[in-house]
C-alpha cells in the first residue's frame, strides 16, 4: 500500500512537470506578426491652415453722454434697431455748486448792467427828441443797451444750461443722448439712477449703450508665424462658427498684421477677413469661429495614407510594397502636397500596389 502511494505521488509530479514545460514552451512561442496593408487611391487633396478667432462687427461705437449727471430715462434695450439721432437715454444734470454760483453771479451783474442801460436809453430818447442829445450819442447809448441786453440773455441761458441742460426758449439740449449711427443696440451697461460722466482728458466717460452695424461683420483671428508667410490678402476663407452647426461662411482675407504678438511662448499674427453673411441666419457679435485658409489644392491625384511612410537615415521617403503575402520590398517614392492625413504620390509606385503599415 505504501509503494502505491509513493508511485502515485511520483506520477503526479511527473505530470505536473510535463504540464509546466508545455505551458512555458507555448508562452515562449510568439505568434507571427501580421502587418496591416493599405492601398493607394485617387482623391482631391487640400492643404490648408487654421486660424482661430471670433466674429465682430466692423462698425461698433460706444454712446457716451455730453454732460455728467444722473441717468433719468433709458429708451432702448439690447437687440433693438435704432437710426442715427434716435434717442437712447436722458440725463438729469446735477450742477456743480461752484459753477452754479459763478453763473448766478454773472447773471446778477448782467442784470444790473442791463437795467442801467435800459434806463439810460429811455433818458436818451427823451433828450434826443428835445434836441439836447446828439444823434451820435444816442446811437452809442443804443448800442450799449443792446450789448447789455445780449449779455443778460446769454447769462440767463448759461444758468439754465447749467441747471437743466437746455437754454431758455429752445428745444436743443445735451441731456438727451442720441445714437450716432444706424445699427443694433448690443449692450446697455447702465440702469436708471446710475451716475454718468462725459468723456474728458482724464476719463473715457460712461458708456450708455453700444451700437453696431450687424450687416457688416468681420472675422478677427490669429495665425501662427509658421503659416503666415504662406497666405496673402485676397485669399478665400471658409468660416465655421461653433454656435451654428452645418453652415460654412465664405470670407475674404483683407488684412495681415505686420507685427506678431507673443502668446504662451508662440508668435501669432492677427488677421482680419470680411465675412459674407447667409440669408436667414443671424450671426451674433462675439461668436467664436475658426477660419480654414486654403494654401494649395490638387484634384484627382494618386494618394496614400501618411501612416505608411518611412524614412531612411538620409531622410529619404520610402514605403514597403507587398510582393507576396506578408512579404515586402522597399520602394523609394516622391511625394507632393499633404492634408496631414493623406499625401500625394508623385512617382515611385503605381495605383495597383499595396503597401505595409509599419508597426510603431
Amino acid at each position: 500500500m505504501k509503494n502505491f502511494f509513493i508511485t502515485l505521488i511520483v506520477i503526479i509530479l511527473i505530470a505536473g512537470g510535463v504540464s509546466l514545460f508545455v505551458y512555458l514552451a507555448a508562452k515562449e512561442k510568439k505568434a507571427p506578426v501580421v502587418f496591416e496593408i493599405k492601398e493607394l487611391f485617387v482623391t482631391d487633396i487640400v492643404k490648408k491652415t487654421v486660424a482661430t478667432g471670433s466674429i465682430k462687427p466692423r462698425k461698433e461705437v460706444e454712446i457716451k453722454p455730453q454732460v455728467p449727471g444722473i441717468l433719468q430715462e433709458v429708451y432702448v434695450e439690447p437687440g433693438q434697431m435704432v437710426k442715427k439721432d434716435d434717442p437712447i437715454a436722458k440725463v438729469q444734470i446735477i450742477p456743480e455748486m461752484k459753477e452754479l454760483n459763478g453763473a448766478e453771479a454773472r447773471l446778477v451783474q448782467a442784470k444790473i448792467k442791463y437795467d442801467h442801460e435800459k434806463w439810460n436809453i429811455e433818458q436818451q430818447k427823451e433828450t434826443f427828441k428835445e434836441g439836447i442829445t446828439t444823434e451820435q450819442d444816442y446811437h452809442r447809448s443804443e448800442a450799449d443797451y443792446k450789448n447789455a441786453k445780449a449779455e443778460y440773455e446769454a447769462a440767463e441761458n448759461n444758468l439754465e444750461i447749467i441747471k437743466r441742460g437746455v437754454a431758455k426758449n429752445t428745444t436743443t439740449t445735451n441731456t438727451l443722448i442720441c445714437s450716432t449711427m444706424d445699427g443694433m443696440i448690443l449692450d446697455v451697461p447702465v440702469e436708471i439712477g446710475d451716475t454718468v460722466i462725459q468723456s474728458n482728458s482724464f476719463n473715457a466717460g460712461s458708456t450708455i449703450a453700444t451700437v453696431a452695424d450687424m450687416n457688416d461683420l468681420i472675422f478677427e483671428g490669429k495665425l501662427d508665424e509658421s503659416e503666415v508667410g504662406k497666405i496673402k490678402i485676397g485669399m478665400r476663407l471658409l468660416i465655421t462658427i461653433g454656435a451654428i452647426d452645418n453652415v460654412e461662411f465664405n470670407a475674404t482675407l483683407e488684412h495681415i498684421s505686420p507685427k506678431g504678438v507673443e502668446e504662451n511662448g508662440a508668435i501669432l499674427f492677427p488677421v482680419r477677413a470680411d465675412v459674407d453673411l447667409v440669408d436667414n441666419i443671424f450671426v451674433r457679435a462675439g461668436y467664436s469661429a475658426t477660419a480654414n485658409i486654403v494654401l494649395d489644392k490638387k484634384e484627382k491625384v494618386l494618394a496614400v495614407n501618411e501612416s505608411v511612410l518611412q524614412f531612411d537615415k538620409d531622410n529619404k521617403t520610402f514605403v514597403e510594397v507587398e510582393i507576396a503575402p506578408q512579404q515586402f520590398e522597399k520602394r523609394y517614392i516622391e511625394t507632393g502636397i499633404s492634408d496631414s492625413i493623406n499625401i500625394e504620390v508623385v512617382s515611385g509606385i503605381d495605383k495597383d500596389v499595396k503597401v505595409k503599415v509599419p508597426k510603431v
